[in-house]
């Protein structure tokens, strides 16, 4: 990986970007009403929602932060924990901060201890506007913030620059369908990429498409989530179902809403044909749990859910020979599922929305099948294909063929693509050394 560690605050933005901060600004103003209403209907359906809500008006208690580190939802905070382990290793006090609950609940879970011990708060993030934004760099005090993937908040990026926090985009991508979009507010304005101190890119395809966008600091770093320590206990429980299973075994990961059906008349096949799969079902978002549970019950599947079926610790609380699916109803446990897995089928390629993250099941040297809407895991979708670690499906017809060549076994090409892969986080983290060597 090239890499450029030199990290400067970004000078003050010319007048037309400062025109569109400040339409920008007077157009979240105006829609604050909306915001609020949107939080309260969530908060209908998911209490969390409604909970904690001054963190996002940058209110809150107060926690001077070494490293702040912005992880929208659970995706991001899986991408962020390398990095921030690197960091509490190193002694340094971490901010994370989230835009959704499953998001703030994961890095709760995933260092408590921590959060117990001082080291590390977790919070909201405010909505972006200027003032939540000043709010928040007067309550935190962070020495440098680095952001996630694709968080292009012009009001946070600008509230970072006045308030002397040099601000770090990481993970970064711009998508193929955000290209055009985005290099028509380049050419009108400038884009917010650029206001940021660096940009961190996945990779130089990526680094292409900043620079397009007028980013001079820049920097190709890869991709954290390469560097994730997967849990040996989830890794542990998943190989003994797959022991325990007696049959190939099958996981869909990350089903989004819209796909459903889709998956569900492609398992049929395979379940209605020789040697059929236990497949394990694990929908993208907690809210679907019980949608998808009625779903498959629906079909006359013999569905077992693993909130019945394992304890809080994964040991077995059912027999699974009946079952054909089992329903994966539970948050940060998706290792564990890939591990009792002979191949992976990753959700959301056959919606508008985007296939998600692929790194998982090819660390643990699982085929993975698609859709075919990848443009969101460009990176490292196009390397993976090139390696012939992945297989993405232009049609549903396409998937019952794709999936039953996948279930012969493991994939070692899969474990040799990630390792070529590892190391994005020790790089960034030592990209921050210098700043966060400084003095307050």
């Amino acid at each position: 990986m090239k890499s450029d560690p030199d990290i400067h605050l970004p000078p003050r933005p010319g007048l037309r970007y400062r025109a569109f901060l400040a339409g920008y600004g007077a157009l979240l103003a105006l829609g604050a009403p909306l915001v609020w209403r949107y939080f309260r209907r969530r908060a209908a359906k998911d209490p969390a929602y409604g909970a904690h809500l001054e963190e996002r008006r940058g209110e809150g208690r107060a926690f001077d932060a070494d490293v702040w580190c912005h992880a929208v939802s659970l995706g991001e905070m899986t991408s962020a924990e390398p990095l921030v382990r690197r960091a509490l290793a190193a002694g340094q006090r971490v901010l994370t901060t989230h835009a959704t609950p499953a998001g703030r609940a994961r890095a709760e879970k995933t260092f408590a201890a921590e959060i117990s011990a001082g080291q590390l708060a977790v919070r909201y993030a405010p909505v972006d506007r200027a003032r939540y934004w000043r709010r928040f760099f007067e309550l935190y005090r962070p020495r440098v913030g680095a952001v996630m993937e694709m968080e292009f908040w012009p009001a946070m990026i600008e509230a970072a620059r006045r308030a002397d926090v040099p601000l770090v985009l990481t993970n970064s991508q711009v998508p193929l369908r955000s290209v055009e979009r985005a290099g028509r507010q380049a050419r009108l304005f400038g884009h917010p990429s650029a206001q940021a101190a660096l940009v961190m890119a996945k990779s130089e395809m990526m680094a292409e498409r900043f620079r397009a966008l007028g980013v001079t600091r820049l920097a190709v770093m890869g991709e954290t989530r390469f560097d994730m320590d997967l849990p040996q206990a989830q890794l542990e429980a998943g190989a003994e179902l797959r022991a325990r299973a007696g049959r190939p075994v099958l996981c869909l990961a990350s089903v989004v809403a819209g796909e459903e059906e889709i998956y569900l008349n492609a398992i049929k096949g395979l379940l209605d044909g020789p040697e059929p799969p236990l497949v394990i079902w694990v929908p993208r978002a907690p809210e679907l749990f019980d949608a998808t549970g009625g779903l498959l019950d629906a079909a006359g599947l013999n569905v077992a859910r693993r909130s019945l079926a394992y304890d809080a610790m994964l040991k077995p609380q059912a027999d699974l020979a009946e079952a054909q699916v089992l329903l994966g109803d539970s948050l940060g446990e998706m290792a564990f599922y890939i591990a009792a897995s002979d191949a992976v089928l990753v959700g959301g390629g056959f919606t508008p929305k985007g296939t998600h993250n692929i790194i998982e099941p090819l660390a643990q040297g699982r085929p993975v099948i698609t859709g075919p809407d990848t443009r969101t895991i460009e990176f490292p979708a196009t390397e993976a294909r090139a390696a012939g670690v992945l297989t993405t499906c232009e049609r549903p017809a396409d998937l019952p063929a794709a999936l039953r060549a996948a279930l012969t076994g493991g994939s070692p090409e899969a474990q040799a693509f990630h390792a070529r892969h590892a190391g994005a986080s020790a790089r960034i983290f030592a990209a921050l050394q210098p700043l966060l060597a400084q003095d307050r």
